[in-house]
């Protein structure tokens, strides 16, 4: 979600042009909430008022691509039209957008108007209403607005929660952002924050902090109790990733809480350093790549057949090392988890293995199966619906859609 500066009447103008004679009544309309113009406002709502169903109803119904005018209002955070639509004429603070499904309080958050924010919460707007899977926490970490994010905090807004169907929380935005300030009062509130801390794959926090090189905010992570022995999906541990994007300071950071990686021959700072500079030449060299692939591919199923789940997971962890674009890695470590019991990183294994393949039906057999093991059976049964359409034939496809039918 991108940081909102483009105001509303600058972003008509690209579209409709400068000649505001020419734009729709109801853009016009949405301008002189922006500006909080009343007077214009009542007259333009006069002027659509064709069936003369008075101003409040046409305020409250009167749209331009899916925003009405209280939207407008939030993004400006104009304070005198905003008291003027809601407590003068009673529009509802919880009514979404129909073009991104954002209520009035998102629109606030979005363009970092605080007092806006401040009175529609004292006017009943709600804190805990999903935008498409954000709540308004991860939208003020995206953004960086610390104080916004500061009073959701007070109002009770949890720095754990994730979005639909991923483990994607304001806390790893504020991370992955480098937002070390929403990071650090986010993990001082204690705000459940420890899950997040030790999240799996791409949304391990420590990881992506280290990869960004963002020194403050590995320090926050460590402080609050961050697993520096959790690695990233690829299988690359945090002070891997600060030796090959971050810092000589960053790996200094993470040495010391570090468990020794059995590959690296000389354990010190120094030495990890050169280590993963020698993996990265090796990365460039196809024949290396390919033979290393196939071995730890060969070993992962052999661990497979024997049921010993772990350690076949390990393997395909470690061939993710050497090809991160290899979406039957993703696949087979996906079952791994199932097999381990791990939903949640049954899952996100399939996603990734989708994103990479979209046309392969065994991506999304896998992240049905994943989505049925959490118990989300409508998510199943769109998932597995698009996998009969790559792959009609598939019986175990069918299997499995007409069981989530029944389960649902």
């Amino acid at each position: 979600m991108p940081r909102h500066d483009m105001s509303l009447p600058d972003a008509f103008k690209l579209v409709l042009g400068k000649d505001q004679d020419k734009w729709p009544p109801e853009a016009t309309l949405l301008v002189a909430a922006h500006y909080g113009d009343i007077r214009r406002l009542k007259e333009i709502a006069k002027s659509i008022d064709v069936e003369g169903k008075g101003l409040q109803e046409t305020l409250a119904n009167a749209n331009f691509i899916g925003i009405y005018a209280l939207h407008s209002v939030c993004d400006s955070g104009d304070m005198y039209a905003l008291q003027y639509l809601v407590e003068d004429l009673n529009m509802d603070v919880n009514k979404p957008d129909t073009m991104r499904g954002f209520t009035p309080a998102m629109h606030a958050v979005l363009y970092g108007n605080l007092p806006t924010l401040r009175f529609l919460f004292d006017h009943g707007a709600s804190l805990h209403g999903q935008h498409k899977g954000l709540s308004l926490l991860h939208a003020a970490a995206e953004g960086g607005r610390p104080e916004i994010a500061k009073f959701l905090l007070s109002r009770g807004a949890r720095a754990d929660v994730e979005v639909e169907s991923a483990p994607f929380t304001p806390l790893f935005l504020a991370t992955y952002r480098g937002y070390a300030s929403i990071l650090k009062m986010f993990l001082e509130q204690n705000a459940d924050a420890g899950a997040d801390v030790n999240g799996f794959g791409f949304y391990n926090p420590l990881a992506r902090a280290a990869e960004k090189g963002l020194t403050e905010a590995i320090k926050c992570l460590l402080e609050a109790g961050a697993n520096p022995n959790v690695p990233d999906k690829f299988g690359r541990l945090p002070i891997e990733l600060a030796a090959e994007y971050g810092t000589w300071e960053d790996v200094e950071l993470l040495f010391p809480v570090t468990s020794e990686i059995p590959t690296v021959a000389d354990w010190s700072v120094h030495g990890i350093i050169n280590h993963v500079y020698m993996e990265v030449r090796n990365l460039e060299d196809d024949d290396f790549v390919k033979k290393k692939k196939s071995e730890l591919k060969r070993q992962g199923a052999d661990a497979f057949r024997n049921e010993d789940y772990l350690k076949a997971s390990v393997f395909y962890t470690q061939a993710l090392k050497v090809d991160q674009f290899d979406a039957t890695l993703f696949s087979n470590r996906s079952i791994c988890w199932l097999r381990l019991g791990d939903g949640k990183k049954a899952l996100y294994d399939a996603m990734e293995c989708k994103n990479l393949r979209p046309k392969w039906a065994k991506a999304y057999y896998r992240k049905g199966v994943a989505l049925m093991f959490l118990k989300d059976y409508d998510s199943a049964y769109d998932t597995l619906s698009r996998g009969l359409e790559l792959d009609p034939e598939s019986e175990e496809m069918e299997e499995l859609l007409w069981e989530v039918m029944e389960l649902k």
